[in-house]
This record gives structure tokens, sequence and C-alpha cells, in this order.
């Protein structure tokens, strides 16, 4: 598959997450209005249960103050912009689609932080006592991509780079010449 293909199909599902964490949102919002409800049982494995969050994953470096929101939007629009460039580079479809996984779960979440200084958090497993956080569309994207990007790694681990005068390939297509 050309280079074009794979950068159409990694923004193509970053367009596709941001949407669907963007909509999954404003419904939980603005048609079921959890923030008044604050949890719902969907499955007895299941609530969407409203959390408002100022950190980071797993609300690590939370703060109430409005720089810290900056901050992390900002970091993450780095991070969104190194992954753009990483997209363009990307060898396979399966990396693209995970690196635009990964790409529009970070913009949705950057939303949430522009317009209501947190993000929306809503989706809680818990199972026999055992209880996950609260997450979202946005962060299963980027923690289902980042698991395909580790996963893809240690399957095609990068080849380190040598130096041209110590190829052994041209050594040895041209004996004699250093």
């Amino acid at each position: 598959m050309s280079r074009n293909s794979r950068v159409w199909f990694g923004a193509v599902t970053a367009l596709v997450v941001l949407a669907a964490d963007q909509a999954s949102k404003w419904w939980v919002l603005e048609v079921l209005r959890l923030p008044e409800l604050v949890s719902v049982p969907v499955l007895p494995v299941l609530n969407l249960t409203m959390v408002w969050n100022h950190g980071i994953t797993f609300g690590l470096l939370t703060s109430q103050s409005a720089w810290a929101g900056f901050m992390l939007a900002a970091v993450a629009l780095a991070v969104v912009g190194f992954l753009t460039v990483w997209l363009f580079r990307a060898e396979r479809m399966v990396v693209a689609i995970a690196l635009g996984a990964v790409a529009g779960g970070a913009i949705g979440n950057v939303i949430d932080r522009a317009r209501f200084g947190a993000v929306v958090d809503f989706i809680h497993a818990h199972v026999m006592g055992w209880s996950w956080y609260v997450f979202n569309v946005a962060d299963a994207a980027i923690v289902c991509g980042v698991a395909v990007l580790v996963l893809d790694g240690m399957r095609h681990p990068g080849k380190p780079k040598q130096d041209p005068a110590h190829d052994p390939e041209r050594l040895a297509a041209a004996p004699g010449e250093k």
C-alpha cells in the first residue's frame, strides 16, 4: 500500500475517533444529562458515571488551575504534532491506523479541556469488587492505539543504522574497497 493510502487511513481513523468521542460526550452531557444523575447502571459490570478529569490519564497530575489545563493541552497538541510526523513516515497500515487512533483521542480530550477546563470521563467498568478508572472513548482509543504500536514495535523492531563503510553487503559486493 502506498504512503498516501497509509496517511489517508490514519487521518480518517483520527477523524472517526474524534467524532465518536465528541458525539458520546455530547450524548452523555446533553441527552442523558449524566452530571445530574451522577451514575447510571448499564450492565452488572458497567456503569455510566460522571467524572470531570482535571489531570492526565487516570487522574494523575490533577490540578484545578487554568494554567495546568493549558499546559496539558499544549503537551497533548505537541504529541499530536509528533504523531503526525510519524504518520507520514509509517511503513505499515496498522501503525498508521494506531497513530490515527491516538491522535484522534488526544485531540478529543484537548477539545474537552478547551471547552470545560477538564476532560469528560464516563465509562466505568467494574467486576466482583474490582473497579477500573472511569474513562471515555478518546482514552480507549489512545490505550488501544498505544498497545498496537508497542506490539508492532515488538514484532518489527527497527534495525540499527550502520555506517555505510562497514556495511557487510557493500563489502561483500566490492572486495578490496574500503
